[in-house]
């Protein structure tokens, strides 16, 4: 075949057309569910510092060690997400998501199998390394799998069950560290071999679905595009009564083995410059709210509040998170996406800014009770980020701009947030004065706000529309030529 070939095809409207069945699910939990053992794993992570810090237990690490183990997991995530997500445009969506989360299991096995601080500080990083590789190629999949009526909902679902495993993992640190129940020796090491199995697991439901057949006919294997599709078509015909409705539009495409780097950058840059800005603004402050608020709240419940056990308040706030996410999630395909998605930032931001105004007249209960109405609705918008960045750019560049704004936002905030709040607690700790912690809550609040506007200055209308007709691929061409 030459460098480049010319090609018709009705593909993405074939897929498109494609009613809900139980084929779907297949997607769903295939693709899905390594969110779960996500969050899973960093609430339990989260939780283990006790457990880590003496020789006699754990790997005799230093408070400073267990704070440069969260730092290097979200460092390993944002590398993974940037060298991964390039690496998933150019060689294929189910080849980089089966690697990635490969190296998570891998990683998560050495990780319980420590022997020291440093064995532990990269197994935290490969393993951060593999998850961050996941949200390119699994959003991206997700995204060119699922029809346009029900791709709204699905992703904003499937990105929200990082919770389901939050709630269970803040529910498991119950007994895990509890002496009278588990060698606190061993119950670390047991959190993580459970991951390791559960990922495993995931592994042999992923090598049933198959490569994105958009990423295949735009990479010159139309053959192998027709065939997957095919049997996707033969698989719900089965599974529905009636036949399927004719698809009649059709997109003809330039194919090319491969798309630079630069060329990529150039074409997002200077071609989506709107939502180029727009896709920062939503995951900086996602990112500042999530890492700033919940992972510094089992922290705020201890030292302030004297919680002995968080694991109940961490899961309630959990599984409000969840419960936003699917609930509200219809909405994003009916409402729309810009009513939607601004709605929820501005809502969880003047919601956090009361939180930060009241924090002087409340307690374990009604802190938690607060912070789970407002991540009711932070939950969707957080996750309708990651929808946004996977459905308004070019396919060729799908994963690579999610693993961008998943990078640039966590870095902006969601290293920013914990430090801060990390200081915050710190200075506020001494006299006891929960108050001081309001400012924290103050700037999230902002950066929620500011997310919300832009969503409505400069937010898509992407709600039940096709892929390609809200960014047409870069070598997509105006004139059907017949391949």
């Amino acid at each position: 075949m030459s460098d480049t070939h010319r090609l018709t095809t009705d593909i993405p409207a074939r897929l498109d057309r494609l009613p809900w069945v139980r084929w779907h699910w297949l997607i769903v939990i295939g693709l899905g569910t390594v969110w779960i053992l996500d969050g899973l794993e960093v609430t339990i992570v989260g939780s283990m510092s006790a457990a880590l810090k003496p020789h006699s237990t754990g790997l005799g690490m230093s408070s400073y060690q267990v704070g440069l183990a969260g730092s290097t997991y979200v460092a390993g995530a944002c590398i993974g997400a940037l060298l991964f997500g390039q690496l998933t445009d150019r060689f294929g969506r189910k080849k980089l998501f089966m690697i990635t989360l490969g190296l998570y299991t891998v990683a998560t096995v050495l990780t319980a199998f420590s022997l020291n601080p440093t064995w532990y500080l990269v197994c935290r990083f490969l393993t951060g390394a593999g998850i961050g590789g996941e949200y390119g190629a699994i959003n991206s999949a997700i995204d060119e799998l699922i029809p346009k009526k029900f791709r709204g909902r699905v992703d904003i679902a499937i990105n929200g069950s990082f919770w389901v495993g939050a709630a269970a993992g803040a529910l498991l640190t119950i007994p895990l560290l509890d002496p009278s129940k588990v060698d606190q020796s061993v119950g670390w090491r047991l959190a993580f071999g459970l991951g390791a199995i559960l990922a495993v697991g995931i592994l042999w439901v992923r090598r049933q679905v198959p490569e994105s057949p958009r990423w295949l006919f735009i990479h010159g294997r139309e053959d192998e595009a027709e065939q997957i599709v095919g049997e996707i078509e033969k698989t719900v015909t089965s599974e529905m009564s009636g036949s399927l409705e004719d698809a009649t539009d059709t997109i003809t495409v330039e194919q090319r083995r491969s798309i630079g780097l630069l060329e990529i950058a150039r074409a997002v840059i200077t071609g989506y410059p709107r939502r180029t800005l727009l896709c920062f603004l939503l995951f900086v402050g996602q990112a500042f709210l999530y890492n700033a608020f919940f992972f510094t709240y089992g922290d705020t419940l201890t030292t302030f509040m004297h919680v002995g056990q968080t694991g109940w308040y961490l899961a309630a706030f959990a599984v409000s998170n969840f419960a936003g996410a699917v609930i509200l999630g219809h909405f994003f395909d009916t409402v729309g996406r810009v009513r939607m998605i601004s709605g929820t930032y501005l809502v969880s931001g003047i919601l956090l800014a009361v939180a930060g105004l009241s924090l002087g007249s409340l307690n374990a209960g009604t802190l938690t009770l607060f912070g789970a109405v407002i991540f009711f609705f932070a939950s969707a918008g957080a996750s309708a980020a990651y929808l946004t960045a996977s459905e308004v750019f070019p396919m060729e560049t799908r994963a690579l701009c999610i693993a961008f704004f998943y990078a640039t936002g966590t870095a902006a905030g969601g290293i920013s947030g914990p430090l801060l709040f990390g200081s915050l607690i710190n200075h506020a700790s001494a006299s006891g004065d929960i108050t001081k912690l309001a400012v924290g809550y103050f700037i999230g609040a902002a950066l929620m706000v500011i997310g919300g506007v832009a969503e409505a200055v400069l937010g898509v209308k992407a709600e039940q529309k096709s892929l390609e007709s809200i960014a047409a691929p870069l070598t997509a061409r105006s004139e059907p030529v017949n391949a």
